[in-house]
């Protein structure tokens, strides 16, 4: 009797243990309780890249497995990310309690990172893309010296400057006073605002005249206008610089420093640190690079309408500006420099007309393609919305950061 009750009992705890071996919903909660243990046994390393620093040195300073930096930066070898890491970027490692490497994450710029990860095939590595929760926000302010400095902002500004860049050279044409107005979009992350996006419109008065802009996108691009709807873009733009002042003007008689002697001066000097990005004014092709004379380090580019467009004394000339080669407006085609006839790092600028030097300051370019009339009502609904906006914002408050309530 009492072997056939342990029998019984025997078997009934054998069915049970089966039963509840086969429960696939019982099965998961302890495979999910041990993935959240396993996940919270997990510890991150972050830290920002120092100066000079190498994942290498990253992984021996933290003593990590070397074999595991090798497979992982095997993992990384078709995107080409690894070979320079940037000082100040922030990364992060996470390990196991056996201090095996689970993830990798970089911060390869303010748009886009990179994630490699353990799997049950080693390491995948991909680049992925920081998505940003889009606000929209306003700054404003006075001109007391220059755009830089009133909007502290340098993204910003060069932005601003490069939509009104066809009417306004920012070099010579600000006057103490000026005031800016702009409705932008606004970058937020966990919680926290981290950069400016683009200017969805602008309000620019320049020695008494208002300039508007109102970025506006049809047929897949977006471009700036002014209030009827006619493109800011022109084929050349008012300067190859930005933010930095005339040391020498266009003239048929200037005394040479150098050569104490007078001499025509057929371009303009644009005084301005050595390194300074020196940009093609238009869309061109390269008809000289490299060293010529007293001119030193120069580049020539040829545009339509018999336009040759001249810069001089460049430090060097920017990769891929070579004779034949085709440049966009706004390309950087060297750096500011010293070389050849000079006393000092600036650029020299000058422009050709059917082979005869003319004034840069005094040109007069004509304007792109304006909105499509089919487009108008369009743009007239946009434009109307943005200078509601514009009237919004409080003139000449000099203001920086998100200034509208998150929504």
């Amino acid at each position: 009797m009492k072997k056939l009750l342990l029998a019984s009992v025997s078997s009934a705890l054998i069915a049970a243990a089966a039963f509840f071996l086969t429960d696939t919903g019982i099965m998961d909660r302890m495979s999910s309780g041990r993935a959240r243990a396993e996940e919270s046994a997990l510890i991150e390393m972050a830290g920002v890249i120092g100066q000079g620093e190498t994942l290498s040195g990253i992984f021996k300073r933290r003593g990590l497995d070397m074999k595991e930096l090798v497979s992982l930066t095997d993992a990384c070898r078709g995107l080409d990310i690894m070979r320079r890491l940037i000082p100040g970027r922030p990364y992060s490692l996470c390990v196991d309690s056996a201090n095996r490497i689970q993830s990798f994450w970089y911060s390869i710029n303010d748009d886009s990172g990179l994630t490699v990860t353990k799997t049950e095939n080693g390491f995948k590595a991909e680049k992925t893309n920081i998505v940003y929760d889009m606000r929209t926000g306003n700054v404003s302010g006075t001109i007391k010296d220059n755009l830089v400095s009133a909007m502290d902002n340098l993204a910003l500004a060069l932005e601003l400057s490069d939509i009104f860049a066809w009417d306004i050279d920012f070099t010579t044409d600000l006057r103490e006073g000026d005031t800016f107005k702009a409705f932008v979009e606004e970058l937020w992350l966990d919680g926290e605002f981290r950069k400016y996006g683009r200017i969805l419109s602008a309000e620019f008065r320049n020695n008494g005249q208002a300039y508007h802009a109102y970025r506006f996108q049809h047929n897949g691009d977006a471009d700036y206008y002014d209030e009827g709807g006619n493109s800011l873009r022109r084929a050349f733009l008012k300067s190859p610089l930005s933010y930095r002042s005339i040391s020498s003007g266009f003239t048929n008689k200037r005394f040479h420093p150098i050569l104490r002697i007078f001499r025509p001066h057929l371009g303009v000097d644009y005084s301005a640190p050595a390194g300074t990005p020196v940009s093609s004014v238009g869309d061109g092709r390269v008809e000289f690079s490299g060293y010529k004379g007293q001119n030193g380090r120069m580049v020539a580019l040829r545009h339509s309408g018999g336009y040759v467009t001249y810069y001089g004394h460049l430090s060097r000339i920017a990769e891929g500006v070579r004779r034949g080669s085709k440049v966009r407006q706004g390309q950087v085609i060297g750096y500011v420099g010293t070389s050849g006839l000079s006393t000092g790092p600036h650029l020299d600028y000058r422009i050709k007309l059917n082979g005869r030097f003319v004034n840069p300051l005094r040109l007069k370019m004509p304007r792109g393609r304006s909105v499509p009339k089919p487009l108008m009502a369009e743009f007239e609904k946009l434009k109307s919305v943005m200078d509601e906006a514009l009237a919004s914002i409080a003139p000449a408050a000099i203001a920086m950061g998100p200034l509208t309530p998150p929504r």
